[in-house]
């Protein structure tokens, strides 16, 4: 039986995060599962998998940044603003250019104000602005910042486009491909999805979705990686073994007695050893390390993240 850990899997459009959770939770049989950033529906592609403990970890592993593989279909707007949403207009598309493409793409490019769309499972009043959407009523949103690293043309075969997007956390590629269809004078819609990155971890890593679907779970068990690969991306600590029993009873451990470790510039998230033992997420400052959240390590497994 699993305890805890990460699993990677590459989730099959048509099935929802929740059922994906769900699904493993029954063959895993494991009390609690989350995952690492809600993919909608109609997507697919990497969707982490916390197992166990590792849940704890969840938040540290939602707020990375993400990349996908999208497909734009121009001159078809719809209320969803992707293709499982009713036709709400169609236009013509104009001639373009790869290169009038790109520069279209480009102003998208940094920190933009974006407004998430109406079928989105943000709260408004108490509801999920998709149940208000699906029940006739909608509600003014207000924008938000976020961030576009990249936005990259692979192919323009209008009156589609294929792209590749690199977004921090909260980025709505749909309202992206909607914006980017006003933007060029048609109208467009999400036609497809994939995502391929979630922080450091990729894809082509990933559980294949027939797998998944088989429900095996001594295959599964035996792709479960361990929990520290999900926060890899954050500096390592390591602590003797006496530090770290003082670190999980709460105390602050000096910054002395943590190996390899100056003192920040200012106060920062860290994944803590104590041995060859993953302890969770702590919080270095100046002063020292204190515990912020603690997983139990599984000491069978081998630790595979180098600091």
């Amino acid at each position: 039986m699993v305890s805890d850990g990460l699993l990677l899997a590459d989730k099959g459009s048509g099935v929802t995060s929740f059922q994906v959770v769900a699904h493993l939770r029954r063959v895993l049989r494991v009390p609690k599962v989350g995952h690492g950033g809600t993919l909608d529906p109609m997507a697919t592609g990497l969707l982490p998998i916390l197992l166990g403990d590792a849940t704890k970890l969840t938040a540290y592993l939602q707020g990375q940044d993400k990349e996908y593989l999208a497909t734009v279909r121009l001159g078809v707007a719809t209320d969803t603003l992707d293709a499982t949403g009713a036709v709400t207009q169609e236009r013509p598309v104009p001639p373009l250019a790869a290169d009038d493409v790109r520069a279209v793409l480009e102003r998208f490019v940094g920190e933009i104000e974006q407004v998430p769309p109406m079928y989105s499972a943000l709260h408004a009043g108490g509801r999920r602005l998709h149940e208000l959407a699906r029940a006739g009523i909608a509600v003014e949103r207000a924008p938000r910042r976020v961030r576009v690293h990249a936005f990259e043309l692979i192919e323009c075969a209008p009156p589609r486009l294929r792209v590749r997007v690199e977004c921090g956390s909260g980025t709505y590629v749909r309202s992206l491909a909607a914006d980017v269809g006003e933007a060029l004078g048609c109208g467009g819609h999400l036609e497809a999805l994939a995502r391929t990155r979630v922080g450091p971890l990729r894809l082509e890593d990933a559980v294949p979705w027939t797998v998944i679907q088989r429900g095996d779970a001594a295959v599964l068990a035996a792709g479960v990686l361990p929990a520290d690969r999900a926060v890899a991306h954050l500096r390592a600590v390591r602590l003797s073994p006496e530090a770290g029993r003082r670190l999980a009873h709460g105390q602050v451990v000096p910054l002395s007695e943590c190996v390899a470790a100056d003192a920040p510039a200012a106060t920062i998230p860290c994944r803590v050893y104590a041995g060859a033992s993953f302890l969770g997420i702590g919080e270095l400052s100046a002063e020292g390390l204190r515990p912020l959240r603690l997983v139990h390590a599984d000491r069978s497994r081998p630790r595979p993240v180098s600091s």
